[in-house]
């Protein structure tokens, strides 16, 4: 039956006045979606459909999970096969979830301009694979709060008449199309962690805002000299971080077209950590890289604090739980002159931005990250 025939199955059979209880057939196709083995999804992916519960869904929904990117709708990214209110289109959308928001954000407006500015930050991360008759939301034909948080939530997608459907085969070319957009945007999306919203105080390095944290190896360490360490009020600390930031975004887009998995989620107070796109992360080759701004055009300060917290990374979060230890990066905004051959000295890659590319050292070029 395949992906084909569940779409006009819920198409034909899907009633919203028909109430949410387990009898009602529409309701019964979509509860039954997790139980399917027809729909030859792509590996590794999982599939559940959504009618409601106690109130029948506007626009049912059938969701499709990665879970190497997320297992729930709530929160993170998935796929979902959006219906239209009248049944009349199903979208393929790449989605953010939506219901996590709510404590935060409530439902309206301003979670739906959130979502869309979330979901236009993220798209920059696939402008270059889009392909024609994909679009950026969907169109859900429904006035209800939720309808409008998918179609603002929807990074990118593509919409069928379920009437003509194409065939299974083009069904699954866009699904496959789909899910390899699902992993790069995560990955885009790991390297966004901070958000809008209510600010806070918080202990940095002065230089760039590294934040320190009680997994840091340091969290204890308090040097007389106040002058090490700054706390800076929020709109301060935004400032600093946003070279930071924009240097790890840029680092993150250009290491993975080098075929480099880079990962920040849960890494703190690491920048960044990589591994090679086919390796086992857990048995493959790691690269720890530190993130420095350089400023005033002098690298001498980014480049001791990259070798120290290296170091210290190194001893106290590989060697002293006894993993191994990894090849280590210094990412910097610009070049770092001399620099380089100090840090290759002491076992330390460098890379650079330079102008709209990148610039590294020997290390670099032999790990395949710049070349």
């Amino acid at each position: 039956m395949g992906i084909h025939g569940l779409l006009r199955e819920v198409a034909d059979t899907y009633d919203a006045s028909a109430g949410s209880k387990k009898h009602v057939v529409g309701q019964r196709v979509l509860r039954g979606v997790a139980q399917r083995s027809d729909l030859l999804l792509p590996p590794g992916l999982f599939a559940k459909g959504y009618g409601g519960q106690t109130t029948p869904a506007a626009t049912p929904w059938i969701g499709v999970f990665d879970p190497e990117v997320n297992s729930h709708a709530g929160k993170g990214l998935y796929l979902a096969y959006i219906f239209s209110a009248d049944l009349q289109t199903v979208s393929l959308t790449l989605q953010q979830g939506i219901t996590h928001l709510e404590d935060r954000l409530g439902r309206g407006r301003a979670r739906q301009e959130h979502l869309r500015r979330q979901a236009s930050r993220l798209r920059r991360a696939i402008a270059t694979q889009r392909r024609s008759g994909w679009f950026d939301e969907p169109e859900l034909r429904h006035h209800a709060d939720r309808p409008k948080a998918y179609e603002a939530a929807s990074v990118i997608s593509r919409r069928y008449d379920t009437y003509h459907l194409p065939n299974e085969d083009t069904i699954q070319e866009d699904l496959a199309y789909a899910s390899r957009l699902l992993k790069r945007v995560d990955i885009a999306d790991r390297l966004w962690q901070f958000e809008d919203g209510p600010s806070f105080a918080d202990v940095n390095y002065a230089p760039d805002g590294h934040r320190v944290r009680e997994d840091d190896p340091l969290f204890g360490f308090h040097p007389k000299d106040s002058s090490d360490y700054v706390a800076n009020i929020a709109a301060h600390q935004q400032v600093k971080k946003r070279h930071h930031e924009s240097l790890i975004d840029s680092f993150g887009r250009h290491i993975v077209s080098r075929g480099y998995i880079p990962t920040t989620r849960l890494m703190h107070p690491k920048d960044i950590v990589l591994h090679r796109e086919n390796d086992d992360a857990t048995l493959g080759d790691e690269w720890l890289v530190e993130a420095k701004v350089v400023r005033g055009g002098n690298p001498t300060e980014a480049v001791r604090q990259a070798v120290g917290q290296l170091y210290e990374y190194s001893y106290f979060l590989y060697r002293q739980k006894k993993r191994a230890e990894p090849h280590l990066l210094g990412l910097f905004t610009e070049n770092v002159g001399v620099y380089s051959e100090y840090l290759e000295n002491r076992g330390i890659g460098s890379i650079w931005r330079d102008g709209d590319g990148w610039g590294g050292s020997s290390l670099a070029t032999d790990w395949g990250m710049i070349g």
